[in-house]
């Protein structure tokens, strides 16, 4: 991880190209779109890796996890219809990119990684590049109900199902945005809480995550 933090005309103009390729691929969410103008995607990066920061590809982290793709961050963020204040839950907190963005949006952001190398990481990355969630070393499977309810829940692994645990953490009106299948590959699922006891499914695009994994899950 470089701790070297430059961020200059270059790789701000590399995030303007990226932002208008995710508008081309169908990111509509100006909201979203600004947070990913913003956020410096490769502090995430080793120095000498920086030329790929602003390509539309996932890239290794280490631990064998990724940098999601930035269309897979938009698309997961434009399906959560993040407000400013709300509360959010976020499964895997991976390299802590995703977690920036959501912090953009104005949300407050509680984050559960299960892998200690990572979160040391980005425990110290992310406040010093000025960003402050709620972090959590876990299993992010069993989701985190002692700070429940959480208005959205976003999942950055794959899951062999929508864990019951998960939901019951949501208010009523929220969203969880979980990525479901096989190993291999999986459905982008979106899952509004309508009421006490109903929910609302929706299956949308394929995709492919590391798998998730915990209690709850793999």
């Amino acid at each position: 991880m470089a701790y070297k933090f430059v961020d200059n005309y270059r790789e701000k103009g590399a995030r303007k190209q990226l932002v208008e390729i995710l508008r081309k691929r169908g990111i509509a969410d100006e909201a979203v779109l600004r947070a990913v103008g913003k956020v410096p995607r490769h502090f995430f990066f080793d120095e000498t890796f920086w030329t790929q920061a602003y390509k539309d590809i996932a890239f290794p982290i280490g631990d064998g996890q990724t940098i999601s793709q930035p269309y897979t961050v938009a698309y997961q963020t434009e399906l959560l219809h993040i407000r400013p204040g709300d509360k959010v839950l976020e499964i895997g907190t991976g390299s802590g990119y995703q977690t920036c963005i959501l912090l953009e949006l104005g949300a407050d952001v509680f984050t559960i990684e299960r892998q200690p190398n990572l979160y040391n990481r980005t425990v110290k990355v992310l406040p010093y590049m000025g960003y402050q969630p709620h972090f959590f070393l876990g299993d992010g499977s069993r989701g985190l109900p002692q700070y429940a309810p959480y208005h959205k829940i976003i999942v950055t692994a794959g899951a062999p199902f929508v864990p019951e645990i998960m939901l019951k953490q949501l208010t009523v009106g929220g969203i969880l945005v979980i990525p479901v299948g096989n190993e291999n590959t999986q459905k982008m699922v979106t899952v509004i809480r309508t009421g006490e006891h109903d929910f609302e499914k929706i299956e949308l695009d394929t995709f492919r995550f590391v798998p998730l994994v915990g209690d709850q899950a793999w």
